[in-house]
């Protein structure tokens, strides 16, 4: 589901992706509009000035003409003059007559030909006008002919990059939709499985309920009528239950005591710094006692705190037995945690080192203070030192008094009730929290008062180095302290709720008694766990039991098929009981005929020996053997005589050869049946497998023509969508040939102008 959820996402990601597409492809549309509006405007202004151009080379052909005909009128003028000067020389008295009118006409001619001269002139004027603002606007043309072809190379490749773009979309989309259908129709079929386990196991639920419901009932009818008595109500007598042995609970409980006993190691260590760090700087400081005696307070100071490792080591080393003795096989609950109470007898000593090191300690600041060499700055660096040390002092009592309570419950467990284990754990947690809070104050007032010293005129190395190593110390004592309070913090609940535990369903504690029950029946019961505990018979191979698995799933034989051949069996054996009843039948007449047959010989036996015996009576001896042998053979008819051993063996060979036949067709007749079966049951898990594969052809043949359908529809869109593309791209090429067309055509005019004008400029240069 959550692959479908995530390729929904994706599809819906194309979607928006393709939605921005054409929005953009809307834009450019209305761009490519836009300009095909401005080239057709650009089209009108440029038919509109090729006609304003036109009148203007209309108005300079006439103005041209007319300035010829004024040019070859001069000429006739100047010809004229020149044959009337001509003739005056001749005719001087002639021309002295007529010499007024020649001066008149002479100044009308002048009149009018300056009158050309200015007309011509302003017209050359005009003409050099009508040049310049040709020459201007085919340049601005040009220029904007650039411009427009840059932006339609620009448009027609953004086209063709949208286009690709949207080819690529449609195909990844096209792609991503097969995905998704064929991933929906997995889904769908994964639902309907789904659907029908939920269906399976809300009967099963429902069975079960009703299974459990009924087992309820008879399990409290039983309680009811064969307990007498319920220890498990009563929580005096539940108390007196053995529990169950929590194994994981005492490896959490071991693990945090490691934690804990690495945590109280480093903060020893930095306490034996701090006190060893100090003795030296009472001897160094304000007196150093290698140039002068020191003072007898800070004599006996430092003599106690040279006794710093016997009080701090303990610690240690109670941490130590505490943790050793939790481990898997014990019960560690606060009742049997009888090391918590050493532990806490070496608090409570190293609680005294303080209190007796503290009013030596308190003096000691206070003569710095007195001293000659102790600033204000320093002094008040001494009174807030002053102030934190009763403060230290005060956190380890209450410290002391906790942990003295926790220990409490081992010794005496009427001194701590149940209701306050909760408020002892977060007290602690708070203290620790205040103790490393002093700590931090501390190392800040005497970093401040280490760089106050270091200014001190008398100040010497050793001095500060010591300090150094004080506050390395008060450093690594923070550090240790910090850790520790937030390793209580984050245990705390796991402290609060499983330090006891007892049996099911109590509500007291366990006591040591019952907690050295639990470890005897512990060891028992993991003694008799060894002695059941018998190495595993080989198990069959897994590609034997691959190829079993194949076979069974082969031979899919329904439980109707089953059926039918146990009913076979069934009648077979009723068969072959009364066939046997019959045989035995024919073997009790087959003996009563032998014993017919048996007296038949004996009388004619009897008869033939009664008339050998007339015949020789006179021998004696040997009749009587012969009745004795006659007697024997009475009583043994078939041993006595010769006849009667072939007789016997004939019929026994007759019944061995009979039976030995019967055994022959009878397994003959065992092994076409079994082989029957055999082929029976192909037959039917042929037909079985025939069945699937046709329900299995039917449904490829279904999801085939779905998939045609699919695939024929996508083709369809893929001919639409690549029509439109073709026909939107066929309009684009159309476009732009008309929009070179046209510049090709502007071009020409263009060209065509500027040959006018050149040859119009040549002919008036020349003129």
């Amino acid at each position: 589901m959550a692959a479908a959820a995530e390729l929904q996402g994706k599809y819906q990601k194309l979607a928006q992706e393709y939605s921005k597409l054409r929005a953009q492809n809307q834009v450019l549309k209305k761009g490519v509009v836009d300009e095909q509006a401005n080239s057709a405007s650009l089209k009108e202004q440029l038919k509109m000035k090729d006609q304003s151009l036109r009148k203007l080379q209309q108005e300079m052909d006439s103005l041209t003409f007319r300035n010829q005909q004024l040019a070859k009128r001069v000429e006739l003028l100047q010809d004229e003059l020149a044959l009337s000067e001509a003739k005056g020389k001749k005719n001087k008295k002639s021309t002295e007559s007529s010499s007024q009118f020649s001066q008149e006409q002479k100044s009308v001619f002048n009149e009018d030909l300056q009158k050309k001269i200015e007309e011509n002139e302003r017209l050359h004027i005009l003409f050099f006008e009508a040049d310049e603002q040709h020459k201007r606007l085919e340049a601005e043309l040009r220029t904007r002919l650039e411009v427009l072809e840059a932006d339609a190379a620009q448009h027609q490749a953004v086209v063709d990059s949208l286009t690709r773009k949207y080819t690529d979309t449609v195909e990844k989309l096209q792609n991503d939709k097969a995905k998704l259908e064929i991933k929906s129709q997995t889904l769908e079929r994964e639902a309907k499985d789904c659907r029908l386990r939920t269906e399976e196991c809300q009967q099963q639920l429902k069975n079960l309920q009703a299974a459990l419901g009924s087992r309820l009932e008879e399990s409290l009818c039983i309680i009811n009528e064969k307990v007498p008595f319920n220890d498990t109500r009563s929580n005096r007598y539940n108390a007196l239950n053995v529990p169950l042995h929590n194994r994981r609970y005492q490896l959490k409980l071991r693990d945090l005591a490691g934690q804990a006993l690495a945590f109280v190691q480093e903060l020893v260590t930095a306490l034996l710094n701090f006190h060893t760090y100090t003795e030296q700087k009472v001897q160094i400081f304000p007196i150093d006692s290698a140039t002068d005696t020191i003072s007898p307070l800070n004599q006996k100071f430092s003599q106690y705190l040279h006794e710093n490792a016997s009080y701090v080591r303990p610690l240690e080393e109670g941490m130590l037995h505490l943790f050793e003795s939790i481990t898997e096989d014990t019960v560690t609950v606060l009742e049997t945690a009888v090391k918590l109470k050493v532990f806490s007898e070496h608090l409570a000593s190293y609680l005294c080192f303080l209190r007796k090191i503290l009013p030596y300690q308190l003096k000691s600041l206070e003569e710095e203070c007195e001293s000659s060499l102790c600033t204000a700055a320093l002094r008040a660096r001494n009174m807030e030192l002053h102030r934190d040390m009763k403060r230290l002092t005060a956190v380890f009592e209450k410290l002391h008094t906790y942990i003295s309570l926790l220990a409490l419950p081992s010794t005496k467990p009427e001194g701590l009730l149940r209701t306050n284990y909760n408020l002892v754990f977060t007290n602690i947690a708070a203290s620790l929290h205040g103790f490393h809070d002093i700590l931090k104050d501390i190392s800040k007032h005497y970093s401040q008062k280490a760089t106050l010293e270091q200014d001190v005129p008398t100040a010497t190395q050793k001095l500060i180095t010591t300090n150094d190593c004080i506050l390395s110390s008060l450093v690594a004592l923070t550090n240790g302290a910090g850790k520790i309070a937030s390793f209580f913090s984050n245990n705390l609940d796991h402290f609060s709720t499983s330090l006891s535990y007892g049996p099911k369903g109590g509500t007291e504690f366990i006591s040591p008694l019952s907690a050295e029950c639990m470890l005897q029946y512990k060891k028992k019961a993991v003694a008799y766990m060894k002695s059941l505990k018998k190495p595993c018979a080989d198990s069959v191979p897994y590609e034997e039991a691959l190829a079993n698995r194949r076979v069974l799933l082969s031979s899919t034989e329904s439980r109707e098929g089953l059926a039918q051949q146990v009913q076979q069996s069934l009648e077979k054996i009723a068969k072959l009981e009364q066939e046997k009843e019959h045989w035995m039948l024919e073997a009790q007449l087959a003996k009563i005929k032998l014993e017919k047959e048996n007296q038949k010989l004996k009388t004619s036996l009897s008869g033939h020996l009664t008339e050998t015996v007339q015949e020789r009576s006179a021998l004696p001896n040997v009749a009587e053997q012969k009745m004795e042998t006659a007697e024997k053979s009475l009583k043994e008819p078939i041993k006595s005589t010769s006849l009667a051993p072939d007789v016997e063996s004939r019929e026994d060979l007759i019944k061995n050869h009979y039976m030995a036949r019967i055994a022959e067709l009878t397994s003959h007749l065992q092994l076409a049946d079994s082989k029957s079966v055999h082929f029976h049951a192909e037959c039917r898990a042929l037909a079985k497998r025939l069945s699937l594969a046709e329900k299995s052809k039917e449904s490829l043949t279904e999801e085939l023509k779905v998939a045609s359908q699919n695939i024929s529809r996508l083709q369809d869109e893929l001919m639409t969508t690549k029509r439109s593309y073709e026909d939107q791209l066929s309009m684009m090429s159309d476009h732009l040939c008309s929009m070179n067309e046209t510049l090709t055509k502007q071009r020409e005019e263009i060209d065509t102008l500027k040959m006018t004008s050149k040859g119009n400029s040549k002919k008036n240069k020349n003129r």
